[in-house]
């Protein structure tokens, strides 16, 4: 990359940074004030419109597709590939339902988020031991079996090369157990956007595109080992070739 190109980069990742976590501060800010003022509904609707506010004012644009493939009414588990930091703000933004979410318990240490994630009523997923994970898992199952909406990342982790993970078993445990639609959702971009192995953002165009759900009785007929290979191919459908 030539200088002049390498600084208007360098420039751009640093307006990013510097205006996207004041805009998030504040989002979350006002998004915590607003569960103890209103309903968690109310306030996730907040969210919604204040994500998408966030990504425009980074100069992010997103695609949707597939928001029909979304089951209306019904309690569902979304399902998507884990690229970049930016995938919570685009799943939350575009996502047409009110879901929470299953993220990596360290999350939940850092400033202002953390804090504010755990008000949203997201589960700490403890990575660190089978059992752990077994236990959030059983959290996770009581919020569905509430009706309560769930996106959870099956790789885990975020790609460090543009390249699906392999899913973890124990998300499509708990889906064949809660018995729900599972959504595939395929994001598109994120790894140009800003990838793991670099701190430099390129606001781009990305795609978020919903496939068709796997019904809950569907899943209920196969292996936790089938449920997950079929979850991942469809995911793949979904996906831009990096």
């Amino acid at each position: 990359m030539k200088a002049p190109a390498a600084a208007a980069a360098v420039c751009v990742s640093l307006y990013v940074w510097t205006v996207g976590m004041i805009l998030l501060g504040g989002i979350l800010a006002v998004a915590v004030a607003l569960t103890f003022l209103t309903t968690a509904e109310t306030a996730d609707r907040f969210l919604k419109r204040a994500c998408r506010f966030l990504l425009a004012a980074l100069f992010i644009r997103v695609d949707v597709e597939g928001a029909e493939n979304v089951p209306a009414g019904r309690t569902a588990l979304f399902m998507s590939n884990h690229v970049s930091l930016f995938d919570v703000p685009v799943l939350e933004a575009f996502i047409p339902a009110f879901v929470r979410a299953l993220e990596a318990n360290e999350h939940f240490r850092w400033p202002l988020y953390g804090p504010a994630i755990r008000r949203f009523g997201n589960i700490p997923v403890r990575r660190e031991s089978v059992r752990a994970s077994a236990r959030s898992m059983e959290e996770a199952g009581l919020r569905l079996a509430a009706g309560r909406s769930l996106v959870v990342m099956p790789e885990g982790g975020r790609t460090a090369d543009g390249r699906m993970l392999p899913f973890k078993r124990m998300p499509f445990v708990l889906a064949r157990q809660a018995g729900v639609d599972i959504v595939p959702i395929g994001l598109s971009g994120m790894y140009r956007l800003k990838s793991k192995r670099s701190w430099m953002v390129r606001p781009s165009r990305v795609r978020v595109k919903f496939g068709p759900a796997v019904s809950g009785k569907r899943a209920a007929e196969m292996t936790a080992e089938d449920l997950r290979d079929t979850v991942r191919r469809e995911i793949e459908k979904l996906v831009d070739r990096p």
